[in-house]
């Protein structure tokens, strides 16, 4: 299942990356998270980091192979973000390694209050192809 959570890229430049996700009550993930209060999961919002970095990597490296997930450290939440809100995905790139390992800093913004959602850091890296062992 995918879930696209930018949808507008309010800024790119060469070390960062800015976006911006409305939060409907549509949204098929709200309806069981949780029932009678929907609250956007706080995966979700690791997620929006991700897809912003994502957009940032290849903007700045067109040419490279799939990036997926590589690692995530130090993430924080704060407030609830609720149907209604409109939050904004702010991502910073910290370093790329020779071997294409991107690391980030990012947080998610509920924009009418400016209270931050979630906050950490995380990385991208190349994706490895699946390697299966022989059945024996």
């Amino acid at each position: 299942m995918h879930f696209n959570l930018v949808d507008r890229v309010i800024e790119l430049t060469p070390d960062s990356i800015v976006t911006h996700k409305c939060v409907s009550n549509a949204e098929e993930y709200l309806q069981d998270h949780f029932p009678g209060f929907p609250v956007l999961p706080g995966v979700l919002m690791l997620e929006a980091m991700v897809q912003a970095a994502r957009r940032w990597y290849g903007s700045r490296f067109p040419e490279a192979d799939r990036v997926v997930l590589g690692s995530v450290r130090a993430l924080k939440y704060g407030t609830l973000v609720r149907p209604g809100c409109v939050i904004r995905v702010e991502v910073q790139s910290q370093s790329t390694s020779a071997d294409s390992i991107s690391e980030f800093k990012g947080k998610v913004i509920v924009s009418e209050t400016g209270a931050v959602a979630a906050s950490g850091r995380f990385s991208l890296r190349p994706m490895k192809p699946c390697v299966s062992a022989a059945l024996s």
